[in-house]
């Protein structure tokens, strides 16, 4: 851009640049505007408006561009021409005006069919969509999940059904549990407790350890002799005794006992169950309308053979019947009561094998038969109302995401022991003078590791 005097302002300079440049193209407008701003810039006018600008001649304008434009580009000019060129797009705009206009053709009569001579359609062919490819297993899939999504609601609304029925919940003790390397360790305690006895003469008729949801797809269970001696501060004790003297000491029962047992076995247990006779008999009466199948079977006692047996009915006894209930051998249905009672019997001349191997085979009973369909919502309502009067550490939330698990691996065997084995202890005595048994800790350490107990 060529600068000018200082006639022109800054905005001037730039149209008077622009008009320069654009000199071929400029209407007759803009020429009396390049005129009007190259005499300003010369001084020989002032600000005037735009209608009194005067015409440029030819000569004027060519004069204005011999400053900025080389002489090849002038020459384009017809000298003899007082006019600038005409602008390109307006040229094309005349051009196009002076075309001869071709006449549109006139639009040929319709003709008129008469409708006795107009041809019936024909009707279009059906197109067939292609059906679509059902994808069965997808199918199949949804009904499952909504299936057994509709299942898992109805347990939950039946547990929480018997839960509700009970007025007076029973409340957890401090239990400090640990995971185990493989499944879940729970503490299974049968309590003698009678409504009579106070809390902390209640002794552990039964201890007992579950694994379940194990790498093996298996339910085991290691029941632990009542007599075992074990040592808790330089005394020696029975192994029953050991949840006494925890109650004792701060209401923590469960934690000493579970303390004892990883001391000398090296087994981790993450929850404990506490269950006294009238609650057992009440869930097996709720799950188990119609009993429990199961083979009952004694050892000898004094040496003979036996048939039936009278065992010791203490729930019957407290509600004014008999003391004894008589359970015939072989293969029939056991309500709650009759199960306890054929459980606690240890007066054959087996004693407490006799009674650990019947708990055992209780047990396992129940768990087999629990997987039946038909058991999952009073099963479920049992459960509730078994939670509510039971001091555990188990969670209703742990009961529905592990306890279908196990029972369905129930159904792939069950792995049984007893510690120790009959037989294999020597005679020893507790504090009290009491005679105990004396085993071989770092055997069974090592068989309860083996087993995946550990």
């Amino acid at each position: 851009m060529s600068r000018n005097t200082g006639n022109l302002s800054h905005h001037e300079e730039l149209r008077l640049d622009y008009l320069r440049k654009n000199i071929y193209y400029l209407n007759e407008n803009e020429q009396h505007e390049l005129h009007y701003l190259e005499q300003r810039a010369k001084g020989l006018v002032g600000p005037s408006r735009r209608a009194s600008r005067p015409k440029p001649t030819y000569s004027e304008l060519l004069s204005y561009r011999e400053d900025f434009e080389p002489e090849s580009i002038r020459t384009a000019y017809d000298e003899d021409d007082e006019l600038l060129p005409t602008y390109p797009r307006e040229e094309r705009q005349r051009r196009q005006r002076q075309r001869p206009v071709k006449p549109k053709p006139k639009p040929k009569p319709k003709q008129v069919i008469p409708v006795a001579e107009v041809p019936d359609p024909k009707p279009e062919p059906k197109i067939r969509k292609p059906r679509k490819k059902v994808n069965w297993f997808k199918r199949i899939f949804k009904l499952a999940f909504w299936a057994l999504l509709l299942t898992l609601a109805g347990m939950v609304f039946m547990f929480f059904k018997g839960y509700n029925s009970v007025g007076s919940k029973a409340e957890a003790e401090v239990f400090n549990g640990q995971s185990t390397q493989d499944g879940v360790n729970i503490l299974v305690l049968g309590t003698d407790a009678r409504p009579e006895n106070s809390q902390d003469a209640i002794r552990t008729d039964s201890i007992m350890v579950v694994n379940i949801n194990n790498s093996d797809k298996k339910i085991k269970m290691v029941s632990f002799m009542r007599d075992t001696l074990i040592n808790i501060q330089g005394y020696d004790y029975k192994l029953n005794a050991a949840y006494t003297l925890g109650y004792q000491n701060g209401q923590q029962g469960a934690e000493n006992l579970r303390q004892v047992l990883q001391e000398n076995f090296g087994i981790e247990i993450q929850h404990y169950v506490m269950i006294d006779f009238s609650t057992f008999a009440t869930a097996i009466d709720t799950i188990f309308p119609s009993g429990v199948e199961i083979d009952a079977q004694f050892s000898t006692i004094n040496g003979e053979v036996v048939t039936s047996v009278d065992v010791p009915d203490d729930l019957g006894f407290a509600s004014g019947g008999s003391p004894y209930q008589t359970i015939q051998v072989g293969p029939q249905r056991m309500d709650g009561k009759t199960l306890l009672n054929y459980a606690r019997y240890r007066s054959d001349d087996e004693g407490d094998y006799g009674r650990t191997r019947r708990q055992q085979e209780v047990l396992s009973a129940i768990m087999t038969q629990i997987k039946d369909p038909t058991k999952l919502f009073t099963g479920s309502e049992a459960l509730g109302k078994v939670y509510a009067l039971t001091p555990t550490t188990i969670s209703p939330l742990f009961m529905v995401t592990n306890g279908l698990p196990a029972a369905l691996d129930a159904s792939n065997g069950m792995v049984q022991t007893t510690i120790p084995e009959n037989g294999d202890w020597i005679d020893g005595y507790d504090i009290y003078g009491g005679l105990g048994l004396e085993i071989d800790f770092e055997k069974y350490s090592q068989r309860l590791a083996e087993l995946g107990f550990r």
